[in-house]
């Protein structure tokens, strides 16, 4: 089996609660004891200190060092030493774009698929630790030179996903038809669109459903099924392989 530790959460700050607030317990039973410095990177976002200080504020709190790749003369460097990753949101095109720029895609994926180290994302974060960026809900900002991106789980994910409102008289379309025209597309794997305050807990060959809302599954040709914390996704990782990236 695989050594991956992932913790995919959908949003970075729920509302009425602050950075990271609602998913705090989550970090530290994820982390644990063993890890006492994470590596963030601040790539989705234009202001790389202030959000590395938002971050390290947050995590020394929880009792973890925090180090930002931004500050490093060599990113690649920083990986290899890294006791865990934690990838922030933002714009999702604008993380890819720096990941590829620095050379990034294969030191993380061996990081944690080969080492197990833990890696965390939230929103953009968790975009890229699927097989592509192609269900982000961000604008294109920047042109990264792929849309695949880390492959640590062999389906991707809808961060922030939104229920369509039954009041609404706006007639554009709902997060489900986007999906559903990606779906159209041959060959396209599983959307598991994730809600406001949900996660995803990945522990080698089995993920768990965390968090305090529930998660819309989407299967190519299929119904999209609803499912709430607590829900057993270990198939979505084992019904097919990881990329070949």
């Amino acid at each position: 089996g695989s050594p991956r530790r992932l913790l995919l959460v959908s949003n970075s700050t729920l509302h009425g609660g602050g950075y990271l607030g609602h998913c705090q317990q989550h970090i530290k039973s994820f982390l644990g004891e063993k890890v006492k410095r994470v590596l963030f990177v601040p790539y989705a976002l234009h202001d790389r200190d202030a959000y590395a200080r938002t971050a390290r504020e947050k995590f020394e709190s929880l009792g973890y060092g925090l180090d930002s790749i931004h500050e490093s003369c060599d990113p690649v460097e920083a990986v290899r030493k890294s006791e865990a990753i934690f990838i922030g949101g933002g714009n999702t095109f604008r993380l890819l774009k720096a990941l590829y720029d620095n050379c990034l895609i294969q030191e993380i994926r061996k990081r944690v698929l080969e080492d197990g180290i833990p890696y965390m994302g939230s929103s953009a974060g968790t975009n890229v630790a699927t097989i592509s960026i192609n269900t982000t809900n961000d604008m294109p900002i920047v042109y990264p030179p792929s849309l695949q991106a880390l492959g640590l789980v062999p389906f991707n994910i809808n961060p922030h996903y939104l229920d369509p409102d039954a009041k609404s008289t706006h007639m554009g379309e709902t997060r489900e038809e986007r999906i559903r025209q990606y779906h159209e597309e041959p060959d396209t794997p599983p959307v598991l669109g994730l809600r406001e305050g949900a996660m995803l807990l990945v522990e080698g060959d089995k993920a768990t459903l965390q968090g305090v809302t529930g998660a819309r599954l989407f299967l190519r040709g299929k119904k999209p099924t609803e499912h709430e914390p607590g829900t057993d996704f270990s198939f979505l990782l084992t019904d097919s392989n990881l990329p070949n990236l």
